[in-house]
């Protein structure tokens, strides 16, 4: 199959003969246009063999980075949940529900009235996660992509580091709050990056694999753990444990920022490990997209029509009430663990599975997604798992250790239909500044749903938690309804546009991929299922 595309000044023309509305797009266009421009209207030749090997080099330098600083980021997130039973409750003298807050407000907070309401302190993570969540969907934007992520990366692990240096609760309520400033980056980041470099049809599967690495995180995490919690018992230590896991873990997070930077460039177009000609053959393969590669121009009708998009509001609403599970779930299951009546040691190493059951889902739904191109039903199956493991938790007796056990690592395959909207981000919301705003929402409702997670894991139900154990399966069913109503809605929205495209007086625009439309405003963009 080959491809020829002339792609000039002349298309821009064009497009204002046609519709004058649309100067300001000209005006605003991709970057790709203008590097396009540069051609003169010289022929592009893409065939499928050249496809395939560009897609092979941009899989080899773009996605094992991102798998790995992928993986630490939920590795440096949980690091609460090893810390937790390895002495950092004592060290901190931390009392009352002070260490749910720890786990909440990494994700929290708009208003720095809370940290006076509550007192709390983990909660302060989640403070500068939220606090910082649109602002840097907007830098994002604004800066060179792959420069501001790598920079955050650098300091996050930093950071993370110097939480071994805490001694008192307010200086840990510092560390949290910085911490959730600088991660909140990552996924945002993660998803402009995949839809920049990526294809519709490639992105959901690429999503998913470096997604998966939150499970290689907590499979990591487990085993250093228990390693240190093992070898410091067994040898002594100058430090505490939890304080060599949080410098472990931040100190590989630095090499990995380093080797980021090196490695992840902006766009198509500064990318060192591509030759000149690939450049450009790179930015023509997701012309498809009709997304283009970044526009820096903001937009407000952009963020208006974010704002009027139910699917922003399902994304946001999806988002706030799965993490309510997840912000439970993931700051407690050491804990949880240890409920069913294992020791500490046992505990850490236990979680290990769980990690390795995330990874199989994600995979196995990105494959399954792929080949099917029904990545949302097919996402269903996780929450449709996390559901009966929860039910069987709570339903089975207190004796039944291995029962339990065996539902919670059942509910490890929740992410599924998180990573599928992730996805759906990436190739579904056209427009960047609509992207960069639609990102920001759906990570906003994920901080206010990990805000709330850790709140349901109440001490006064210690052990068992049965209430934040029916919370999580009622938050679920609802989560099931509504994946099912933004599939309904995109197909319907699909039917819509291929009327628009059959009428006898439709005209399409040459090179309208490149004019920074929103997905609402083309006709010809097709929603991915």
């Amino acid at each position: 199959m080959v491809e020829e595309k002339a792609v000039g000044a002349t298309d821009v023309e064009k497009a204002r003969a046609i519709d004058p509305t649309l100067e300001k797009h000209a005006h605003d266009a991709d970057e790709a246009l203008k590097a396009f421009d540069e051609l003169h209207g010289e022929a592009i030749e893409l065939d499928e063999a050249t496809n395939r090997r560009l897609l092979r080099t941009i899989d080899w330098h773009m996605m094992p980075i991102m798998c790995f600083i992928y993986g630490m980021n939920y590795l440096d997130k949980t690091t609460l949940s090893y810390a937790s039973i390895m002495g950092i409750k004592e060290d901190l003298n931390l009392v009352g529900d002070q260490y749910q807050w720890l786990g909440s407000l990494f994700y929290f907070g708009e208003t720095l009235y809370f940290m006076l309401v509550f007192g709390g302190m983990g909660a302060y993570g989640h403070l500068g996660y939220l606090a910082w969540e649109y602002p840097t969907n907007r830098l994002l934007q604004r800066l060179p992509l792959g420069k501001y992520s790598g920079v955050c990366i650098l300091m996050w692990g930093i950071i993370l580091s110097c939480f071994a240096a805490v001694k008192t609760f307010s200086g840990a309520i510092a560390i949290r709050f910085f911490l959730g400033v600088f991660e909140a980056a990552v996924t945002p980041g993660f998803a402009l990056l995949t839809s920049q470099w990526y294809t519709k049809r490639e992105q959901g599967s690429r999503v998913n694999i470096w997604f998966s690495f939150n499970g290689i995180g907590q499979i990591v995490g487990g085993c250093v753990a228990y390693g240190i919690a093992v070898g410091t018992a067994k040898h002594g230590s100058s430090i505490a444990p939890w304080k060599i896991i949080f410098l472990v873990t931040g100190l590989l997070t630095v090499v990995l920022g380093c080797v980021f930077l090196w490695i992840v460039p902006d766009n198509q177009l500064n990318a060192r490990w591509l030759k000149k000609e690939d450049r450009i053959l790179a930015i023509a393969r997701v012309r498809i997209n009709q997304q283009g590669i970044g526009n820096k121009h903001f937009k407000l009708y952009q963020v208006k029509e974010a704002l009027l998009d139910p699917m922003s509001w399902a994304f946001f609403f999806y988002a706030l009430i799965v993490d309510i599970p997840n912000g439970g779930i993931s700051n407690f299951f050491s804990l949880l663990i240890k409920s069913f009546g294992f020791t500490d040691q046992q505990s850490l190493i236990l979680g290990v599975p769980g990690g390795a059951v995330e990874v199989v889902a994600l995979l196995l739904n990105g494959y399954m997604g792929h080949i099917t191109n029904q990545r949302i039903l097919c996402s269903l199956g996780g929450l449709v798992c996390a559901m009966l493991g929860m039910i069987l938790i709570v339903a089975l007796p207190q004796s039944d250790n291995t029962g339990r056990l065996i539902g919670y690592y059942m509910t490890q395959a929740s992410p599924t239909a998180f990573v599928a909207l992730l996805a759906m981000i990436s190739s579904n919301v056209a427009g960047y500044t609509k992207k960069t705003t639609v990102a920001a929402m759906y990570l906003i409702g994920y901080c206010v749903g990990n805000i709330i997670g850790p709140q349901t894991f109440r001490p006064k139900d210690a052990p068992r938690y049965v209430p934040a154990e029916i919370t999580i399966i009622v938050c679920t069913g609802v989560c099931i309804g509504i994946m099912c109503f933004i599939w309904w809605w995109y197909r319907k929205e699909n039917i819509r546009k291929l009327e628009i495209q059959s009428r006898p007086d439709y005209v399409r625009l040459e090179n309208q991929e490149w004019l920074d439309l929103t997905d609402r405003e083309n006709p010809d963009f097709m929603y991915s299922l």
